[in-house]
């Protein structure tokens, strides 16, 4: 059942985000987009893997990679060649490795020394994995998101007219009735005029000038798309960016092209070099490979035609 927080609990939830007023991650645009990235991120990897590994096997190793950053690999008894989520310890080796995984699944505990029992599989050479890409973008994702919606409901511009008495206000609505009609000309009663300076006049019409000088929902989109594509960027996604200008020189396409592959090939590098220990340990065939890989060489190929994308 569901019982509310006191004010002490709450005030401890509040103070521990900086700042204090700005509280995007607990929403719900920030939960949709920290999966969504998650998604996305996902895409840019592809494994081969035993035939045991498919389906839900592969879905728990995108997982568990992405948010920790590695898995223990091993032989079991009952579920034969497979992986799990670890936590490590033990005398560090000579290049200061953990030597020891720990296995808690309700199935399953134990600890198994690693190059001997079993061997980890890492995305990063950190042993960590990428929620904090995906945090940092889904934060601004989700606070963008909010201002396109308030930008939204402020672009629907109506009319604001004052009137001082209900004939001048029976008139107005006439008015503007059969402005939406589409009639191509009004006629007001010339006993209701528009006099902006004069307080005594039936009616006064409030008008919102300069729109364009406004923040408007264009911009905000467009830098929402900058947003994403930095965000492409970071996970090996090919992607142009959403300002390019008419003529993009061979160099800065190339410039953004390593940029968007440099991540994605030290984790790639880091997951085939530790699958081949895994390999060597259990004699499989595990691999990685960037899914992006190919159209990233056919741009390659593209850029050596001509000198401008």
């Amino acid at each position: 059942m569901y019982t509310p927080d006191y004010y002490s609990k709450l005030n401890i939830a509040n103070t521990s985000i900086n700042p204090s007023t700005v509280k995007v991650r607990g929403t719900a645009a920030f939960r949709y987009w920290e999966r969504s990235l998650f998604f996305r991120a996902c895409s840019t990897i592809k494994f081969n893997i035993p035939e045991e590994w498919e389906g839900e096997g592969l879905e728990f190793l995108y997982y568990c990679l992405f948010t920790f950053g590695y898995v223990a690999v091993f032989k079991h008894d009952k579920f034969g060649f497979t992986f799990q989520p670890c936590n490590l310890s033990g005398k560090l080796n000579w290049y200061y490795r953990p030597t020891i995984a720990t296995i808690s699944n309700p199935q399953y505990k134990a600890s198994l020394k690693i190059g001997e029992q079993c061997e980890i599989l890492t995305l990063t050479p950190d042993y960590r994995g990428i929620f904090d890409i995906i945090d940092y973008y889904a934060g601004k994702l989700a606070l963008l998101s909010g201002a396109i919606d308030m930008s939204l409901i402020n672009n629907k511009f109506a009319y604001l007219i004052g009137v001082k008495n209900k004939a001048a206000g029976e008139a107005i609505k006439t008015a503007l009735d059969m402005i939406n009609e589409g009639e191509p000309a009004v006629v007001l009663d010339k006993v209701l005029p528009n006099d902006s300076d004069s307080e005594s006049e039936p009616w006064q019409f409030l008008e919102r000038k300069d729109l364009k000088s406004s923040y408007l929902t264009t911009d905000q989109l467009r830098d929402f798309q900058t947003i994403l594509n930095e965000f492409d960027t970071e996970i090996g996604i090919p992607t142009i960016p959403y300002d390019k200008k008419e003529r993009m020189v061979t160099n800065e396409a190339d410039s953004k092209k390593y940029d968007a592959i440099s991540k994605i090939t030290t984790w790639v590098t880091c997951l085939n070099n530790s699958c081949d220990r895994i390999n060597n340990m259990f004699n499989t065939k595990l691999s990685a490979s960037i899914r992006f890989d190919d159209i990233m060489k056919e741009g390659e190929v593209n850029d050596s035609e001509d000198t401008t994308v």
